[in-house]
C-alpha cells in the first residue's frame, strides 16, 4: 500500500528550530549551567524556538512515519496532538475575546517584567528593541516604564550613564543618518515631554500593539482562519489513512 508521508518538511523545520535554540543556548552557557535557565527575570526568546520546534517535530514525525510505516498508532497520536493545539488555539482565542481587559493587564505585566531584565539576556534586548522599532513606541505604556530598568531609572543613586535614558530603539529615526546613533536616547527622560516627541517615540506598546492589531484585523483573522482549515484537513486526512490501513488489513 503506497502511503503518502505527513508534512515531512515540518519535522525538518522543527529539527532546525531545536538546533538554532541548542546552539543559542550553548553560546550563552544555559547548557553547560542548566539552573541558569531560570535565573532570567525576564522571558528567553529562546523558549519560542524550543517549543515551536519540539511541537512541529513531534506532529512531522509521527505523521510522516505513521503514513511510511502504516502504523495507526502514530497516526491516532498525530491526529489527537493536532486536534489538541486547535482546542487550545481556539480555547485562547475565545479567552482573548471574552477577558480583554485580563489580557491587556497580562501583556503590560509582560512587557514590564521584561524592562526590568532587558540587559540580562541579549536575545531579549533584541526582542524588545525589534518590538519598539515595529511599533514605534517606548516601554508599555510610555517612555517611563524605563524607570522599572536599574540601567535607565532616573533615581539619584542611579550611577549608570544611561540613566534617565532610553535604549536606541526608542529613539525617532533620521532618514539623513546611514548608522543609527545608540547613544540617542541618552538623559532624554530629563527633557519636557513635549521636547521628548522630537527624540523618541512616546507611545507605549501596549496601545500601539492593540491599534496595530485593528488594523491588520482581516489579515491576522486570514491567518489564523488558513492554519485551521490546515490543521482540519491534517486530522481529516490522518484518519482518512487510518481507515484505509484498517480496511486493507481487513482484506488480508
Amino acid at each position: 500500500m503506497d502511503l503518502p508521508c505527513l508534512r515531512p518538511q515540518e519535522a525538518l523545520l522543527g529539527a532546525a528550530f531545536l538546533a538554532i535554540a541548542l546552539w543559542a543556548w550553548a553560546e550563552k552557557g544555559v547548557l553547560s549551567n542548566i539552573s541558569s535557565i531560570t535565573d532570567l527575570g525576564g522571558f528567553d526568546p529562546v523558549w519560542i524556538f524550543i517549543v515551536t520546534g519540539a511541537v512541529m517535530f513531534v506532529l512531522g514525525f509521527a505523521g510522516c512515519i505513521g503514513a511510511l510505516r502504516e502504523n495507526t498508532t502514530l497516526l491516532k497520536f498525530f491526529s489527537v496532538f493536532l486536534g489538541l493545539i486547535f482546542f487550545l488555539e481556539l480555547t485562547a482565542g475565545i479567552l482573548a475575546f471574552v477577558f480583554k481587559d485580563w489580557i491587556k493587564d497580562q501583556l503590560n505585566f509582560f512587557i514590564n517584567n521584561n524592562v526590568k531584565a532587558y540587559r540580562d539576556d541579549i536575545d531579549l534586548q533584541n526582542l524588545i528593541d525589534f518590538a519598539q522599532e515595529y511599533w514605534s513606541c517606548c516601554g508599555a505604556h510610555g517612555p517611563n516604564d524605563w524607570n522599572l530598568n536599574i540601567y535607565f531609572n532616573c533615581t539619584d543613586s542611579n550611577p549608570s550613564r544611561e540613566r534617565c535614558g532610553v535604549p536606541f530603539s526608542c529613539c525617532v529615526k533620521d532618514p539623513a543618518e546611514d548608522v543609527q546613533n545608540t547613544q540617542c536616547g541618552y538623559d532624554v527622560r530629563l527633557k519636557l515631554e513635549l521636547e521628548q516627541q522630537s527624540y523618541i517615540y512616546t507611545k507605549g506598546c501596549v496601545g500601539q500593539f492593540e491599534k496595530w492589531l485593528q488594523d491588520n484585523l482581516i489579515v491576522v483573522a486570514g491567518v489564523f482562519v488558513a492554519v485551521a482549515l490546515l490543521q482540519i484537513f491534517g486530522i481529516c486526512l490522518a484518519q482518512n489513512l487510518v481507515s484505509d490501513i484498517r480496511a486493507v488489513k481487513a482484506n488480508w
